[in-house]
């Protein structure tokens, strides 16, 4: 039927099919807008979300992003767990899941993840659960599949599903050792990261300066680990290049100036070196960011207040953008440590420990760096996503 012989009819037979009509689009909407809990689609403000990592009432606090960068305070919202009020030593505290639905956050304090329901700027806590060990610091999220790295008592990763209405359950035998094989202290765990295409999971050792890489089955269970020594000390942050490649940080034990990164390929899932130690000339590399179209990638010197640009060539070799090391200043004091990039590639956050900060940096074309200013935090925050 034509729409203007629709509303042509005599007015009770119209409003009969007005009212079909409007059924219809209703049924409609509901069916494309898939399974699962329902959340209003009306918020479609783009966000940054930060960590408080309060010791009795974690929270996730949450900033609207403008269109040239900048952030405004929209809310907080309690996890329901508790953080531990001071740095985690990870990257991966907070995470959004692939297609932006869901928000994950440790509770490193009370051994819990959290997950929301992400409306952009509103939250909607969906599940609070036990992360399977002691400590959890990093996430990593894979369609389905979410691992929690857990770095109290020996250290471990455990699996879980997510559900459709966004509430985890365990994956049976998907917990795994580190590198200690379960005996002793955990060796210093410092992020897991699922691979791009999420065959593999990745995990870095700052205190056995390995790094370790496990097998992902179909049915999300993760295989033992094969270990690769770093080629730098202290392997810390980490990211992927859009092909797959590895960039990780070398924090080198905060000595100064010796900081740098590496990168790696993956060969019949064994780790190949590309480039060795790359020096950032700063102190202390902590996390790493690679921007959406891998051409540059970014380290956070938290002993040096500062932030190093590499530029990332098609094969997954890294030269570093400014000779000294200083792409972008953070300030005085601010000692960075998380950060991220926005889902539109054009904007650097990195949340400073040092000064309870984030500052957003505008990313040019050419991956230089420009202030455009910061927010504060409270004392204490960890863990940076954005959408």
């Amino acid at each position: 039927m034509q729409i203007a012989q629709f509303f042509s009819r005599k007015p009770s037979v119209q409003r009969t099919r007005l009212r079909f009509f409007s059924l219809f689009l209703l049924l409609t909407l509901l069916i494309l807008g898939g399974s699962g809990q329902v959340f209003a689609r009306g918020n479609n403000a783009t966000a940054v979300y930060v960590m408080n990592n309060d010791a009795t009432a974690n929270a996730v606090l949450v900033f609207e992003r403008a269109a040239d960068g900048t952030l405004t305070e929209a809310g907080s919202y309690p996890t329901g767990g508790a953080g531990t009020g001071g740095g985690l030593g990870s990257q991966g505290a907070l995470v959004l899941s692939d297609n932006g639905r869901y928000l994950f956050a440790v509770n490193a304090g009370s051994n819990e993840v959290s997950v929301f329901a992400a409306d952009g700027t509103t939250l909607h806590l969906a599940d609070t659960v036990p992360s399977g060990g002691e400590m959890p610091i990093s996430l990593t999220v894979h369609g389905r599949i979410l691992y929690v790295l857990n770095a109290g008592g020996s250290g471990n990763i455990t699996g879980f599903f997510i559900r459709s209405n966004g509430r985890l359950s365990p994956i049976p035998h998907a917990t795994q050792h580190l590198s200690n094989d379960g005996v002793g202290p955990a060796p210093g765990p410092a992020q897991v990261s699922f691979t791009p295409d999420g065959r593999q999971l990745v995990v870095t050792e700052k205190a056995s300066n390995l790094i370790l890489t496990y097998d992902v089955r179909r049915s999300g269970q993760a295989t033992e680990a094969n270990i690769t020594a770093s080629e730098g000390m202290t392997p810390f942050g980490f990211d992927f290049t859009p092909r797959g490649d590895l960039i990780v940080s070398e924090a080198f034990g905060g000595a100064t100036d010796a900081s740098a990164a590496s990168s790696y390929s993956f060969s019949h899932g064994q780790l190949q070196v590309i480039s060795s130690s790359v020096p950032t000339h700063q102190t202390a590399a902590c996390w790493v960011i690679v921007t959406p179209d891998g051409k540059y990638a970014y380290t956070t010197n938290t002993g040096s207040s500062s932030v190093s640009g590499y530029a990332v060539s098609r094969n997954g070799s890294i030269e570093l953008l400014d000779a000294d090391g200083r792409t972008g200043e953070t300030g005085d004091g601010s000692s960075p440590i998380d950060a991220i990039i926005s889902s539109d590639g054009q904007t650097l956050y990195v949340l400073s420990g040092g000064t309870n900060t984030v500052t957003a940096f505008h990313i040019a074309h050419d991956g230089s760096l420009t202030n455009l200013g910061d927010v504060p935090v409270p004392a204490g925050s960890v863990g940076i996503a954005a959408r």
